[in-house]
């Protein structure tokens, strides 16, 4: 199998939104690996950051037009033989940091306290790989464990172009923590191609995603894309070494819970062959349920079920 490497460059990226009527910037073969170079900032940073901000960043946010959201997303890159209907297994193999700095910030009308926090505030975070750590000077030191917040394939044709901040069937948003390196997540393909995006890198967050942002960050990410025929799902799926995870989202919390819960018992089904009362049972019993992030208009949270029940 080939492997491929896509930097972000403004020829590159659609910024804020997903698209089914995209152009890919590169078209792979199912089983290939892909090797992404992603960026994320801000234009008032940009000072402050002075040479940090590489030229590639500085022309995304000075000439591509910015869409409905605020992520920069590098591709679509078209995968061959992917037809609606089938599924995309996105194997993570690998993700670093790109750069020594990242971000924090929140804003207006944002975030999970936005009637305690109207107003602008945004930091730089400095990022050490080596140790490990992000640093923005308030005393305390994060450790590092890098992610990509969104990633996913066009939505329906029906949809049209979407904006990038909520999650959705085709992926998007996720802000899920759990989705580093050797996570392997499941989206289901609604065009021609699929049309593979990611963006958002993350060098760290929490469960939750409290201000609205993690440590905002170019990244590197490894990918092994694999068109998958003998699957269908409605929406993505997920898995860990240690882990199942089945994901719910809606505007209402409580329901992104019951989403997460009935897809939890529909797979429970599926892999065990267990009644709907026994996954029920067993959910309330060994599966956690995780805030995956409020801040997205769309909430998340994400069904943790232990691998090791069925060992």
């Amino acid at each position: 199998m080939a492997t491929h490497e896509l930097t972000a460059t403004p020829e590159t990226v659609q910024w804020g939104y997903y698209d089914p009527a995209g152009e890919p910037v590169m078209t792979i073969a199912s089983g290939d690996t892909l090797i992404v170079h992603t960026e994320s900032g801000r234009a008032d940073l940009l000072d402050e950051l002075g040479d940090r901000a590489s030229k590639a960043v500085r022309d995304i946010l000075s000439t591509v037009k910015k869409g409905e959201g605020a992520h920069i997303m590098t591709g679509p890159v078209a995968i061959e033989g992917a037809r609606p209907g089938d599924v995309l297994e996105i194997r993570i193999k690998d993700i670093q940091p790109r750069y020594d700095w990242g971000y924090n910030g929140f804003r207006p009308l944002a975030g999970g306290l936005p009637e305690d926090f109207p107003y602008l505030r945004v930091v730089v975070v400095n990022v050490d790989a080596e140790a490990g750590t992000g640093d923005w000077g308030a005393g305390v030191k994060v450790p590092l464990a890098p992610f990509f917040g969104n990633f996913g394939v066009a939505p329906p044709p029906a949809m049209g172009r979407v904006s990038s901040a909520p999650p959705g069937e085709w992926g998007g948003n996720f802000d899920n923590k759990e989705f580093t390196a050797g996570a392997t997540v499941y989206i289901p393909v609604f065009n021609e191609g699929a049309l593979f995006s990611v963006g958002d890198g993350h060098g760290c967050q929490g469960d939750g995603e409290a201000n609205i942002n993690g440590i905002e960050m170019g990244l590197h990410g490894t990918f092994e894309l694999i068109v998958r025929k003998d699957m269908s799902l409605k929406v993505p799926r997920a898995e860990t070494p240690t882990h199942y995870i089945l994901g719910g989202f809606d505007p209402i919390l409580d329901n992104a819970a019951k989403m997460a819960l009935r897809e939890t018992i529909d797979f429970l089904g599926e892999l065990r062959g267990m009644s709907r009362d026994d996954a029920y049972s067993l959910c309330s019993l060994a599966v956690d349920l995780h805030v995956t992030q409020i801040v997205n208009g769309y909430k998340g949270v994400h069904a943790m079920v232990p691998k090791s029940l069925f060992e």
